[in-house]
């Protein structure tokens, strides 16, 4: 595979024992979707469809109204969420993405509440009633900062890999988000923050 900005990715030809490698366009590595442009739209749109599957697998106990809400949510979490966040530490998160996770939250507990589209009640009508707020993208945020942080005591190649930079301009248009990007606004709330002393690099976590 050829990692690229580029529509269509360069050629690449790896021979071992003579025999041609299969260049690819994606492909899954330890349950995780890399593709060759380096996002990943395609591994979050995946994780959502996995998701939205398991949900259906157990829809018969997670719209169950003689089991409380409440039960049904630790299992909406332990069952249908973690499956959502698989990886996420590694996702770089565009407003659009942000989105479609936070309306698949809200897919949940509209099905959980048995609340039709046709009811038309507004998002924090159905908050309400499951008494629930929301937090799975400030989940997967602080998630992201706390393997960020194991990275960055680690000094390592993560290290090198996350914080080094090309030499050279920059390319023309919006630059691509990166996982560094939405750490300090994704913690604000958390009253969270980033800091970069001089010798050591950490997160410190406010009261």
């Amino acid at each position: 595979m050829v990692i690229s900005r580029k529509q269509e990715s360069s050629k690449c030809d790896i021979f071992i024992n003579k025999v041609k490698l299969k260049q690819t366009e994606k492909f899954k590595y330890l349950g995780t979707i890399i593709s060759n442009d380096g996002k990943t739209n395609r591994e979050i749109s995946a994780r959502i469809a996995q998701a939205k599957i398991n949900f259906q697998k157990m829809k018969t106990i997670l719209t169950n109204k003689h089991i409380s809400i409440e039960t049904r949510k630790r299992a909406l979490q332990c069952y249908i969420e973690h499956v959502l966040m698989y990886g996420c530490e590694a996702w770089t998160i565009s407003k659009q993405f942000q989105n479609k996770l936070e309306a698949t939250d809200m897919w949940f507990l509209r099905r959980m509440l048995r609340i039709p589209w046709t009811a038309k009640k507004t998002n924090e009508r159905v908050l309400n009633e499951a008494n629930k707020r929301r937090l799975l993208v400030r989940t997967i945020r602080k998630r992201q900062a706390t393997f960020l942080g194991h990275v960055m005591r680690r000094g390592k190649l993560e290290h090198l890999v996350t914080t080094g930079k090309f030499e050279g301009k920059r390319s023309r248009g919006r630059q691509r988000e990166k996982i560094m990007d939405g750490q300090p606004h994704g913690l604000d709330q958390e009253k969270c923050q980033i800091y970069w002393p001089p010798s050591k690099i950490g997160i410190c976590g406010g009261t």
